[in-house]
């Protein structure tokens, strides 16, 4: 036992964290601000339980959720604790109990030898499942059904016990049942099962539950406000007769709803352990005053919060910037000056993080960056032109642009599925090597031959006849790629899904549209052959293996975790960040969950804050809007911020009447020397005029504003009521 390192350690910790390390008085619940140290904590904590207090390492488990955290945390613990470290339980949740399946295996009622499908084998599994009921796949998509029964798991739900939303539904009862009599047969668990089927067996068999009791004399939880039912009941279960529990988290982090997790598990566990003490670690050893001042700002005004504040002994620090822009496309040029700025002043690459809310808002990023020749990656998620719907709706474009192209056409024969299996592929592929032509002329010929291949083909046949009929009659590039978009069935068959990852990929898919109207308001001759050369090219420009320092771009979700002396947060606008899927308002808890991931998004910057936000914003290619700023800008401390470009202010979004008919004058350049100014010099054209605004026309009285098009001069389609929906030119209106 390192008994001098434990000893050491613990002379470094401050008060509340050698309170927490040094507790002996069973339950005990460590909330952990950001940048407070919970890792050394925990660490902290189980070398003090087996030097000082001598229990032995293999009675202590603790349980994190990454395998990176859990790594850090077993490496820490190996300083610290010596070479009795390797007997301690350390890892994931899943990892945690794939061993104890294995260990109990006889117990439990499963083979010792059982394999663990991952998510392709799942779908594949369900793939099966789905044909043997003689179900239809575009309906039962095997990668929805699978998060349905993932979900299901996570709250400890056999198929009979499966909660659904409508009778409609009722299939997936028949769907999850089956699924679990084909795992048994094939000897094999999906990553679900791994912790369900422990829950399960520890909840149903008291010995079972006595003797793991017993093993794991202490258990310790981090990031306990990411815990889903099952693994909270897990947890409950393992500690329940001994108490000897530690949870860390901070409900000020949980931003995980949508994948299950539940902040009300702190709460809970509070109740269940009512004699459990509560420790609040709130100094920050990461970000400045300023920093965190803003980051309090922001989460105080959650309800229902465990009370707490971050403060810090750090430097004061450079005031935070909020940047207003015209529109996204000079944001993403501005947020490149100020990479390029920043570079200037001696900052390295890999010191600064571009966040933002959606995986969408990267692609005008991505652009800006590579015109500047700034190298990136992106974290958590691919570029935008590497994900696969994206190449998905690129390759029908390919097909429509050249029939030929046998690759592009491979890819999209059969998704979505139009039950094209891989023998008629191969039947295709024959027939085309023995006419020695391209597989779209011999799909052609098997269409023309009629017969039952013909009927599963001709509608492919007729939707790229038809798509290459409107690129003839000379359609806007937009127009054509949402006619793709929705002829093909992917836009049917991703609303099919209702999920939040079905919900990203419309998200991209829609900016991918946008960006060929862009392209084309930009060069009138660009036709869909140069839009795809230049889409091909400019992905190809920086390949993800270049060495050397990158920028980093990822979501907000992804960046829990991690801190960077420099961050960039961009599209802090209402429905953007705080961020709203539908034209329906926020439901409270979705909106405090958007608070939380704005906290979380400040406290990841150790030195530096800029926060941008723009005045229109071109939402998925043709939805055009005029923006409010988030209302996580406009609760910023003032004396902490300097304000660039437009001030965040209502006032200035939603002007006067007058300002609003005649456009502001030009904005002068910023002088030499200053940092993250807005140096555009356009004028405002559309005033303060937003979606949602009441306004009067002289003829046809009263409407409200349903979408804004950015023309020249600019115009509003605005709903009359009986009048209709017209779109005129907002010259001819005026605020109501």
């Amino acid at each position: 036992m390192n008994i001098e390192s434990v000893d050491r350690g613990l002379a470094g910790l401050n008060p509340p964290q050698r309170r927490a390390v040094l507790y002996d008085g069973g339950p005990l619940v460590v909330f952990a601000g950001a940048g407070s140290g919970k890792t050394r904590v925990i660490t902290h904590r189980v070398a003090h339980l087996v030097a000082e207090r001598g229990v032995a390492p293999w009675n202590v488990l603790a349980v994190t959720f990454t395998n990176k955290a859990a790594a850090e945390m077993r490496e820490r613990l190996e300083r610290l604790v010596g070479p009795g470290a390797r007997d301690l339980w350390v890892g994931t949740f899943h990892a945690t109990c794939a061993r104890l399946l294995r260990r109990y295996a006889k117990e439990i009622g499963i083979a010792r030898d059982f394999s663990i499908y991952d998510d392709g084998d799942t779908r594949a599994m369900i793939k099966r499942v789905v044909a043997d009921l003689a179900l239809d796949e575009r309906r039962w998509d095997p990668k929805y059904v699978a998060g349905r029964i993932a979900r299901a798991k996570q709250e400890v739900q056999a198929p009979d016990a499966m909660e659904l939303g409508s009778a409609v539904e009722e299939p997936l009862r028949s769907i999850y049942t089956r699924y679990e009599e084909k795992m048994r047969a094939a000897n094999a668990l999906d990553f679900g099962d791994l912790i369900y089927r422990m829950v399960v067996a520890l909840e149903t068999d008291a010995g079972l539950r006595a003797e793991l009791s017993q093993r794991f004399r202490h258990l310790l939880v981090d990031e306990f406000q990411d815990t889903n039912q099952a693994q909270y009941r897990l947890v409950r279960a393992l500690g329940a007769s001994h108490r000897q529990l530690t949870v860390v988290g901070d409900d000020d982090q949980s931003i995980y709803r949508w994948r299950g997790a539940d902040r009300r598990n702190l709460l809970a566990f509070r109740d269940e352990f009512s004699e459990a003490a509560t420790i609040k670690l709130e100094q920050n050893y990461r970000s400045t005053q300023r920093i965190l001042r803003a980051a309090n700002a922001v989460i105080t005004r959650a309800s229902d919060r465990e009370p707490k504040e971050l403060w810090t002994d750090n430097p004061e620090g450079p005031k935070l910037t909020v940047l207003g822009c015209e529109d996204d496309r000079r944001e993403a040029q501005l947020i490149v000056h100020a990479v390029e700025e920043l570079r200037g002043a001696g900052r390295g690459l890999d010191e600064i993080a571009i966040f933002y809310r959606i995986h969408a808002q990267s692609r005008g990023v991505e652009e800006a960056l590579r015109a500047a020749n700034v190298p990136y990656r992106i974290v958590g998620g691919m570029r935008f032109y590497d994900r696969a719907e994206i190449k998905d709706l690129l390759a029908y474009l390919r097909v429509v642009a050249n029939p030929a192209d046998d690759v592009s056409l491979l890819r999209i024969l059969n998704v979505p599925a139009r039950g094209i299996g891989k023998r008629s592929i191969e039947v295709l592929l024959d027939l085309a090597a023995s006419r020695g032509g391209g597989v779209y002329e011999a799909i052609a010929a098997t269409v023309a031959e009629g017969g039952a291949a013909a009927k599963k083909l001709a509608p492919f046949v007729g939707l790229i006849e038809a798509l290459r009929r409107q690129k003839a009659e000379g359609a806007p590039l937009a127009a054509l790629g949402y006619a793709a978009y929705a002829d093909s069935g992917y836009e049917g068959w991703l609303n099919e899904q209702d999920s939040p990852d079905a919900d990203a990929r419309k998200q991209n898919l829609l900016e991918l549209l946008g960006a060929m109207q862009l392209a084309q308001e930009d060069d009138a001759e660009l036709d869909l052959a140069g839009f795809l050369e230049r889409v091909t090219l400019d992905a190809g420009d920086q390949a993800e293996g270049e060495e050397g320092e990158k920028l980093t771009l990822m979501t907000v979700h992804a960046a829990k975790g991690l801190e960077f002396p420099v961050v960039i947060v961009a599209g802090l606008e209402e429905d953007t960040f705080p961020f709203r899927r539908t034209q329906e308002p926020l439901d409270v808890e979705a909106l405090e969950e958007e608070r939380r991931l704005a906290y979380v998004a400040l406290t990841r910057a150790e030195e530096r804050l800029l926060l941008t936000w723009a005045r229109v914003r071109r939402f998925f290619g043709r939805d055009v809007r005029y923006m409010t700023p988030s209302r996580f800008l406009l609760e910023l401390p003032a004396q902490d911020v300097s304000f660039a470009g437009i001030a965040p202010t209502r006032a200035a979004t939603r002007p006067s009447p007058a300002a609003w008919i005649e456009p502001p004058a030009r904005r002068p350049r910023a002088a030499p020397g200053d940092s993250y100014v807005d140096r555009s010099e356009g004028t405002d054209e559309g005033g303060g005029a937003y979606v949602g605004m009441k306004v009067r026309h002289g003829k046809l009285g009263l409407g409200r504003i349903v979408r804004l098009d950015r023309t020249s001069p600019p115009r509003a389609a605005v709903d009359f009521g009986d009048g209709g929906l017209r779109t005129i030119q907002l010259s001819y209106l005026s605020p109501a």
